[in-house]
């Protein structure tokens, strides 16, 4: 495949290479909250329930804005969007850093403002508009591009953090976050969706109200919708809770650092592998095999002796799973209904997600107060695992008629 037929203009060079800058600021500065949880706790008296709802709220606020900037970047422009986002998530940030920050406050600002950021930094809106750029052909394969850069966030930033937090404190940490957005802030403004003229897509009249009838009314679309819950709770419940989890069980905080960090190298590779074998087989039977090896990958990790030999394996192995499932879920998302609304549509199924990634955040933190351990957690990823893994399999990855008769 040349490059000429995979880049068809500079526009959709920018907008890619602008959406890979704001996935790798907003993924990275997301993934590193979990290791703020124990200065939280003996600095602002937040528990780990608490810290654990402000995660939910977030991971649920991501979630119901994501659908409302997908409606704005589809009619307004993915730019104004994403730029709109960051400013929300700009400033959870430094109200976290310098104040109002405990109570109320710590689930406002780490919870609903944050979260908000990410509805429109983090995968779904960026994604989607770069898929607005390429035909079927390519879609899955520009999309994982951005996943695995957004991933490279994930293996960094843990690193440099936990290295942060040790030297500076957790207040100059978060400033240095600042710093950052605001980068991703001025990169928001490259992520452009494609003018009339630009667009891989004949035009059409549809309207949202439209669209969203004919997505409800799809089986395959609720089946795809309830899987990706699944993916949700498994991400945050590691990403939130694997610090925690590590020093009950005995091993060193830089042991969780290096686990996040390994998700996040990891996961470059998983994104890509799953993006090009999108192009070449079934989708859903690739996401059917994603979420059964997530169970695996969780078995290992739980049920093996502690040590950091199998803690790096299972930041490997699930790291390769972790946002795998992303191109070929958004993949079959405009493989059925077109790119007109697939910032909206994406972002329905991603809500699912985040109601996930919510019960995740918490029920994580809840099972560990109430019973000392993480136990219960892990057992209801694995069930989650096998009904996600089933859940896929009836999936008709087809066009709606609308798009067959065009």
């Amino acid at each position: 495949m040349s490059s000429e037929k995979f880049i068809k203009n500079n526009t959709a060079l920018i907008t890619l290479i602008a959406a890979c800058g704001v996935v790798l600021i907003s993924l990275g500065v997301r993934q590193t909250f979990g290791l703020f949880f124990m200065d939280f706790k003996n600095d602002l008296n937040v528990s780990i329930t608490q810290s654990g709802l402000a995660i939910g709220i977030q991971m649920l606020m991501w979630g119901l804005t994501g659908p409302i900037f997908g409606v704005i970047a589809d009619k307004y422009g993915g730019h104004k969007a994403i730029g709109l986002a960051f400013i929300f998530y700009i400033l959870g940030i430094y109200f976290l850093y310098s104040g109002p920050n405990t109570g109320l406050f710590f689930q406002i600002d780490l919870g609903i403002l944050v979260g908000i950021g990410l509805g429109g930094t983090a995968i779904s809106i960026p994604m989607s508009i770069v898929g607005k750029h390429f035909p079927l052909s390519n879609r899955t394969i520009a999309m994982s591009i951005v996943t695995a850069v957004g991933s490279f966030g994930y293996f960094i930033s843990p690193l440099y953090t936990n290295y942060s937090l040790v030297s500076n404190g957790w207040v100059n940490t978060l400033f240095l976050f600042m710093l950052v957005l605001f980068l991703g802030f001025v990169m928001s403004f490259f992520v452009r969706s494609p003018s009339l003229t630009q667009s891989i897509e004949k035009p059409n009249d549809q309207s949202t109200m439209s669209a969203l009838n004919e997505a409800f009314k799809n089986k395959s679309y609720l089946f795809l919708t309830g899987g990706f819950f699944v993916c949700g709770f498994h991400i945050t419940l590691v990403g939130t809770h694997v610090p925690v989890y590590i020093a009950d069980r005995g091993l060193e905080g830089w042991t969780a650092a290096a686990i996040l960090s390994l998700i996040g190298l990891f996961n470059i590779f998983g994104s890509l592998t799953s993006g090009y074998l999108s192009t070449k087989m079934s989708k859903k039977v690739i996401l059917s095999a994603l979420y059964f090896l997530r169970g695996i990958s969780i078995c290992f990790f739980i049920f093996l002796p502690p040590s950091n030999i199998s803690s790096f394996i299972f930041g490997a192995t699930f790291g390769f799973l972790w946002l795998a499932t992303v191109p070929a879920t958004s993949g079959i998302v405009a493989q059925m209904f077109g790119t007109k609304y697939l910032g909206l549509l994406y972002g329905i199924v991603f809500l699912s997600h985040q109601i996930g990634s919510f019960l995740g955040a918490y029920l994580g933190g809840l099972f560990h107060d109430l019973y000392g351990s993480y136990d219960y957690a892990w057992y209801l990823a694995i069930a989650l695992s096998i009904f996600a893994a089933i859940i896929h399999l009836p999936i008709k990855e087809e066009a709606v008629l609308r798009l067959k008769t065009e």
